[in-house]
């Protein structure tokens, strides 16, 4: 879900590339040809460039996809058109939209922004469910993922990584404290969010825990996962934003302060520098950890943090996302043949192994997501701890409620309000109102 800029998360996979240590996986081949129909669709003898307008780094390109592919078709060239920031890449899609001039052949299309393509500018993409072998391609795909580019049966896009959460935790800050650190004793004592918490007091009430040292980073951590888990988290069923009648966000407010009042959080802004300090520092024990959270863990902690860390088998209250992307095809392109057969190629089952085994990218292509070379995998840095199987569990459990066009800004509002209640004491109910006020403001 849209809970962070998406440039943290590329650049963190892509700092994590070198240092996933991803073990057991076997060797996967980028080399080889999409089953896809649309490998045959590109003329074979025109030469072409194609422009890829992305934002961050999408691994691609460091993968060795982009080599791999012109290699298979000598007449393509792939060139990326790449903006740094999510929200400055989004602007300036937003702007060639509207003009109709200056669109990539291919567009990523991030989880904060699927809803305004889906809603707004269905019209001027591909729809990937009218194509041939639509029905193949949505047959590989989680449901969940296909559904979210998609609306009144047109497709946008086609999915790129998704973001399963798990909790990562530091056993050796959980054995100081006298507590449980391995992860199949802690998936039975973390099933809910309120044995979550009522670990975390334990750890905080613990005489030998670490000095300085609290259970969880912050309550918006607790919140911006909870919120996903009910039929609803910002919106209605239409889309619509409706957080007063929202019982994932009623329930994620609960939770986060009660995590907040139990003094249980480090107080910690996620994505400042004291919380990117915090993970090699012991400032604290576990974090809602999605997949890409763990090459963020290694950016921070580095070589040091290795073997400090592991991941519990277990998301508190059920499965839930955060994070992921899709590959537009604009209906602009002059070469929207040859796009297409690089989007699904791109996002074949051979080439989301790749993404995972050597970049850390999950797959939202659910045969790649099955396949024994992700599925087998094991994580050196993260005491071993078998995350291929962690993460494909949690992936086939997942329900996704509704998104729509404000959820980020949404999100910004409670964990703002949070913060009042876990650092400067405000009142839960007093917050509440304030978030839901600046809420107002936005979606009017």
């Amino acid at each position: 879900m849209p809970r962070m800029s998406r440039t943290t998360t590329r650049v963190a996979s892509a700092v994590a590339v070198a240092a996933l240590g991803l073990a057991g996986a076997a060797g996967c081949s980028s080399d080889k040809k999409s089953d896809s129909a649309a490998n045959s669709n590109a003329d074979s003898n025109a030469k072409v460039t194609l422009s890829v307008g992305l934002f961050g780094t999408f691994g691609f390109k460091e993968a060795g996809l982009y080599d791999a592919y012109m290699k298979q078709h000598p007449n393509i060239t792939i060139k990326e058109d790449t903006v740094e920031q999510s929200g400055d890449y989004w602007t300036r899609l937003k702007t060639r939209l509207a003009s109709g001039s200056g669109l990539d052949d291919v567009q990523g299309i991030e989880i904060g922004f699927v809803s305004d393509v889906v809603q707004n500018h269905a019209n001027q993409f591909v729809d990937f469910a009218a194509l041939p072998e639509g029905n193949q391609l949505k047959s590989s795909f989680y449901d969940w993922k296909w559904q979210q580019a998609s609306a009144d049966g047109k497709t946008v896009g086609l999915g790129t990584d998704a973001g399963p959460e798990a909790i990562c935790y530091r056993p050796d800050l959980l054995q100081k404290a006298g507590l449980p650190s391995d992860g199949a004793t802690l998936a039975t004592k973390w099933s809910s969010w309120e044995d979550y918490i009522n670990f975390g007091k334990q750890y905080e009430s613990s005489p030998t825990k670490q000095a300085g040292s609290n259970f969880v980073d912050s309550a918006a951590s607790i919140f911006s996962t909870a919120v996903y888990q009910g039929n609803e988290a910002y919106n209605d069923a239409s889309g619509k934003p409706d957080p007063t009648g929202s019982d994932g966000v009623k329930n994620a407010w609960k939770y986060a302060t009660e995590a907040a009042q139990a003094k249980i959080t480090a107080g910690l802004s996620q994505f400042s520098p004291p919380w990117n300090k915090a993970f090699s520092s012991g400032t604290f024990a576990t974090i809602a950890c999605p997949t890409w959270m763990m090459g963020y863990i290694q950016s921070q902690a580095g070589a040091a943090g290795s073997g400090k860390w592991s991941v519990a088998p277990v998301l508190p209250g059920g499965a839930t996302n955060w994070g992921g992307s899709w590959l537009g095809v604009p209906k602009a392109s002059k070469h929207q043949k040859e796009a297409i057969a690089l989007v699904e190629w791109l996002t074949s089952k051979e080439q989301e192994v790749t993404m995972w085994t050597e970049g850390g990218h999950w797959p939202s292509n659910q045969q790649a997501a099955e396949d024994p070379a992700v599925k087998g995998a094991k994580s050196a840095y993260f005491s071993n701890a078998p995350v291929g199987q962690i993460f494909g569990d949690i992936s086939d459990k997942m329900k996704i409620p509704p998104i729509g066009l404000y959820d980020t800004q949404m999100q910004t509002a409670f964990t703002q309000q949070l913060t009042n209640v876990e650092t400067k004491g405000a009142d839960p109910g007093k917050a509440f109102n304030d978030a839901l006020k600046a809420v107002e403001q936005v979606t009017g």
